[in-house]
């Protein structure tokens, strides 16, 4: 009997044909796989990034939120640029004698705002603060618009808008016809949310930082350094291009004139500093001529209140701006020139023979203050006045 310890010759496992035979094959050792250490080693493959996770149930995707918030976007951004613009381009906003310049309204806002002990220092500062907000609202107008810094935008407009509330327009009746807690409130969803990547300056640096440099990945420290850089070049563009079209607006804005004031009164100035104690006032209503001094505080002559025009003057006993009209010859009424809308100073427009608000159009019967088109809600307060024998104009 052969002995099965006996080592196998080359051609074991192979038929007489040479060929491997098919029965035997598994009788073959495995061949030896050192050779594959030799072989040169190929690297990984790179790593795809992960998907974008899959927005929660019933959330909105940051696509379809930037497409619902895009035209909020573009109503907010275009309003504050125009805003902003429309101040600059208007020398008459800072002139103190237009009834819609800066210093009215913080004059009226300093007695009539709830929060007047801070704004009263600010009346000295009226040109320079009224520069810095036409250029805030420029700034956030624009960064909304490109989506640029879009929450810090946001905020800004927020924090604007509550200012105006507070300052300018606390006092509207009802309070809706206000518009800038109605702003106020639209900013709110960019500054939670966002803007979303649509259209949104942020979201392509952010992109644009993460992008791969050739075959290498970008590390997470790289792309915020690379993120910072390319945002800060892209603000500095996006400002000296503001900057410019603020000066374009206020330079075009002069060459043209400006914005005319609807009003055209001129500022009576007191001849007398005294009045009469012992003389007797007239009580015919805010009509009131007289043959003697009257009893009051001189406010001007009365030639320069013109016929069918129109002065201002300051109310002794308040303090409000006021306006005193002269419709014909020696008739002379006089009113309280504060809106009672919003608290801003009306004027005469002698075109139409009324007097008119400038900042949102209320409309002022001219003889009696009683009001003939909103939003203000009530009419203008009635002053007496009364003519002296000395040509001056008294209010009693």
């Amino acid at each position: 009997m052969a002995d099965r310890r006996q080592p196998r010759h080359r051609g074991a496992g192979r038929g007489p044909s040479g060929q491997p035979d098919p029965s035997r094959a598994g009788d073959e050792r495995p061949v030896s796989r050192s050779r594959s250490r030799h072989r040169p080693s190929r690297s990984p493959a790179p790593t795809p990034p992960p998907p974008p996770p899959e927005p929660a149930p019933g959330s909105l995707s940051p696509d379809v939120l930037g497409r619902a918030l895009l035209p909020l976007r573009a109503f907010l951004g275009f309003t504050f640029c125009f805003a902003g613009l429309q101040k600059l381009a208007n020398p008459g906003f800072f002139q103190a004698s237009n009834p819609g310049s800066i210093q009215a309204q913080l004059a009226g806002a300093a007695r009539r705002s709830p929060i007047h002990p801070l704004i009263s220092p600010l009346t000295h500062l009226a040109v320079p603060l009224g520069v810095l907000i036409a250029l805030a609202e420029v700034a956030i107008g624009l960064g909304t618009l490109l989506g640029l810094w879009q929450r810090l935008a946001a905020a800004g407009g927020v924090a604007l808008s509550l200012l105006l509330f507070l300052t300018v327009s606390f006092h509207s009746s009802p309070y809706y016809t206000g518009a800038d807690i109605v702003f106020a409130f639209a900013w709110t969803p960019l500054l939670l949310a966002g803007g979303g990547p649509l259209l949104s300056a942020d979201a392509a640096i952010a992109a644009r930082a993460r992008a791969r440099r050739g075959s290498r990945r970008v590390s997470a420290e790289e792309a915020s350094r690379r993120e910072v850089v390319l945002k800060g070049t892209v603000t500095a563009v996006a400002a000296v291009a503001g900057l410019a079209l603020g000066g374009v607006a206020a330079g075009v804005g002069r060459l043209a004139g400006g914005t005319k004031s609807s009003s055209g009164a001129t500022p009576l100035s007191p001849s007398q500093s005294a009045s009469a104690p012992n003389a007797t006032p007239s009580s015919g209503g805010p009509i009131a001529p007289s043959g003697s001094h009257p009893a009051g505080t001189v406010i001007g002559p009365a030639k320069d209140v013109p016929v069918g025009g129109a002065a201002s003057f300051t109310d002794p006993r308040t303090g409000d701006p006021s306006i005193v009209i002269q419709a014909t010859a020696g008739k002379f009424v006089a009113f309280d020139a504060v809106c009672p809308h919003a608290g801003c100073t009306v004027g005469y427009d002698q075109s139409v023979a009324a007097i008119i608000c400038p900042c949102h159009g209320s409309q002022f019967n001219a003889a009696t203050g009683a009001v003939e088109t909103g939003p203000a809600a009530t009419g203008l307060t009635p002053l007496t006045i009364a003519k002296g024998s000395n040509g001056q104009l008294y209010a009693i």
